[in-house]
């Protein structure tokens, strides 16, 4: 298959290429980056406009959007959450211009999204849930929303709302475990609140999964079967990198250090992958300790 991904040069469309490349399929990088990428077609665009790749799309069997500025930036200034909604939405406009116009279209899309849609507290979430009205939500709304048009020109389209996902290289786990390494970890603030995660082959595993099966559309959440709150993911992972596990860290703290964006580490809900277990797909690390061990053991 010939595969297009807005994105591909960030940490999961690295990981996503290598995969795909694995597997025998061509794939076409959208980067604002001129330097070459090896075993990909890297192919310059503005991430606004169609100009210089739009006709490309002619050619693809599957279109990937995951573009989008990461939100580990610090401090969360107006012109960072500016940047947020720019590098999210405006892709998005650009790709659905690009189907649109196509003379062949591809035949899925898949739009990346976060767990976050559902916001910070309330029961456990699934697919049906509806967003909350926090700032974080109502992003991943309109990051959705960017793409809808898509649905009405036959193209099947799938949202994956994405956990955190953990890896060995790249991503946030390297960080996360610092401070037990350093032998300084515990649970953040209360540590009661959610952790949600996904190990990167289940969400290598679950994309490929949605591709290949037809009847999959619309959104899938990909996250981690168990629920884990911050404490208990902690917990584990302190004990798999043979650390102990000590106090709290006082969530004022983190308020004053981080701001705004301490409700990344601070606040979360729980959420299950409801339609994704429910369409057969089978978790290779369902559990925290299985994908730590696999990861950091």
């Amino acid at each position: 298959m010939n595969i297009m991904i807005a994105g591909g040069s960030g940490f999961l469309g690295r990981a996503l290429t290598k995969s795909f490349l694995a597997d025998g399929h061509q794939v076409f990088i959208l980067t604002r980056s001129s330097g070459k990428m090896k075993d990909v077609h890297a192919v310059l665009w503005d991430a606004k406009t169609t100009n210089g790749w739009g006709h490309l799309v002619n050619e693809m069997d599957v279109i990937i959007h995951l573009a989008g500025k990461t939100l580990a930036s610090w401090p969360w200034t107006v012109s960072t959450k500016r940047a947020f909604h720019d590098s999210r939405i405006l892709p998005g406009f650009a790709l659905a211009e690009a189907i649109r116009n196509a003379t062949h279209r591809s035949r899925i899309f898949i739009q990346q999204s976060g767990i976050n849609y559902y916001g910070l507290n309330g029961n456990p979430a699934d697919e049906s849930t509806p967003p909350a009205d926090d700032f974080l939500a109502q992003l991943t709304v309109k990051w959705e929303a960017a793409t809808k048009s898509i649905e009405d020109l036959g193209v099947r389209r799938v949202i994956v709302r994405s956990a955190v996902v953990l890896a060995k290289d790249g991503g946030l786990l390297s960080l996360m475990a610092l401070p037990i390494k350093l032998f300084i970890g515990g649970p953040l603030g209360d540590g009661k609140h959610a952790m949600p995660w996904i190990h990167i082959k289940d969400w290598i595993g679950g994309v490929q999964y949605l591709i290949e099966h037809e009847s999959a559309h619309g959104v899938y959440n990909l996250i981690a079967p168990t629920p884990t709150s911050n404490a208990e993911f902690n917990r584990v992972l302190a004990s798999v990198v043979h650390r102990p596990y000590w106090f709290p860290t006082p969530a004022f703290l983190l308020r004053a250090f981080l701001g705004e964006m301490s409700v990344l580490i601070l606040a979360g809900r729980f959420a299950q992958p409801k339609r994704l277990t429910e369409s057969g797909y089978r978790f290779q690390f369902p559990r925290p300790r299985e994908a730590l061990a696999d990861l950091l053991g």
